[in-house]
């Protein structure tokens, strides 16, 4: 087989994944950072650097890890920048599963948003993805206690978010 056939061969099998993935990790980008026009960049970041690293990623098998390791970093890096820090206004409208009325998602993602970031990120990264707490540490690069303890109080803020919308 030659050099060509192999290079054409992984950009297939990029772009089959990308096509296959992208809504699903737009709606990850966009669940950390609360805005889809920083989700779509966080996105654009992520897949730039999975194709670089897609021969190496793609024997792995751990694509969606990968990727979802460079948007926590990525999003964890432009909040660092001096001009992003930015004050939130007004929110979109938040995708959430069938079934469940617009009215509670859009409640339901106006809590989530206001917990700060890293209590917003190990609560997306554990409840929503399901990770594991092992998994969530080595995604954000911290210690499985700071997870279990942002986790912790990241659901309390947003019960007390809820019950206050209930009132």
């Amino acid at each position: 087989m030659s050099l060509l056939t192999r290079r054409a061969d992984r950009e297939a099998a990029y772009v089959d994944y990308v096509t296959a993935r992208q809504g699903h990790l737009r709606r990850i980008a966009y669940a950390l950072c609360g805005d889809w026009a920083k989700a779509d960049d966080l996105l654009q970041t992520a897949l730039v650097k999975l194709y670089v690293a897609w021969p190496r990623v793609a024997l792995d098998g751990k694509e969606d890890a990968y990727v979802r390791r460079i948007l926590v970093r990525a999003n964890i890096d432009e909040s660092r920048r001096p001009w992003r820090r930015e004050v939130a206004g007004e929110l979109p409208d938040a995708a959430a599963p069938a079934g469940l009325p617009s009215e509670d998602r859009t409640v339901l993602f106006e809590a989530l948003q206001s917990l700060p970031p890293m209590q917003r990120k190990t609560v997306v990264l554990r409840h929503w993805l399901g990770l594991s707490v092992a998994e969530a540490a080595v995604e954000l690069g911290i210690s499985e206690g700071t997870v279990k303890s942002h986790t912790s109080r990241g659901i309390e803020a947003m019960r007390a978010a809820l019950a206050e919308v209930e009132r």
